[in-house]
Parts: structure tokens; sequence; C-alpha cells
């Protein structure tokens, strides 16, 4: 796929903003890079969005995605290292 002209850009970022709007009324919580498989009301506009931007592209926006989630998660007092002591049965690190 060639370097795609204006008008290819705006269907590509229309198709993501179809698709994330869909995911955040849907799943919320869904991560792209996780493997996790995309929620069949999001099925059509995942395929439209993967269709109409390059791959490389799609790469990126859905870990833009992702990073997005984990800094509104950071900003509402997140802590993955208490999230991690928890799981591990409520040692301390390193003790």
């Amino acid at each position: 796929m060639s370097f795609p002209d204006k008008a290819e850009r705006a269907k590509c970022w229309a198709n993501r903003d179809e698709y994330w709007k869909c995911l955040d009324e849907n799943a919320p919580k869904h991560s792209s890079t996780s493997g996790e498989k995309v929620p069949s009301a999001c099925q059509t506009m995942r395929k439209a969005f993967e269709k109409s931007c390059p791959g490389q592209w799609v790469k990126h926006f859905d870990r833009k995605r992702t990073y997005e989630q984990f800094k509104e998660k950071m900003a509402s007092g997140y802590d993955p290292l208490e999230e991690r002591t928890k799981a591990a049965g409520g040692a301390t690190p390193g003790k």
C-alpha cells in the first residue's frame, strides 16, 4: 500500500474513531495489543479500520489506545506495583 493521500487518511481516521467508539461502548477495557478477541459488536468496524489504514498504522493506533487507557488508569490512582504485590499473595517485592 502506498502512502495514503488526504482523503484516504481521513477515511482511516474516521474508521479508527468509529471502531474506538464501539469499543468504548461495548468493551471499554478491551486491548487489541493483548491479543484479546474483538467484541462481536465491533468486528465489522475493526475490519473497516484494518482495510482503510496501512498495517503499520493499525499497529500504532492499537498501541496508542492501550497506552491512553494506561494513562487514564494511572491518573485515577492505579498502582501497577500494588497490583503485582496483591497477585503475588501480599508479599513485598525484595523481602
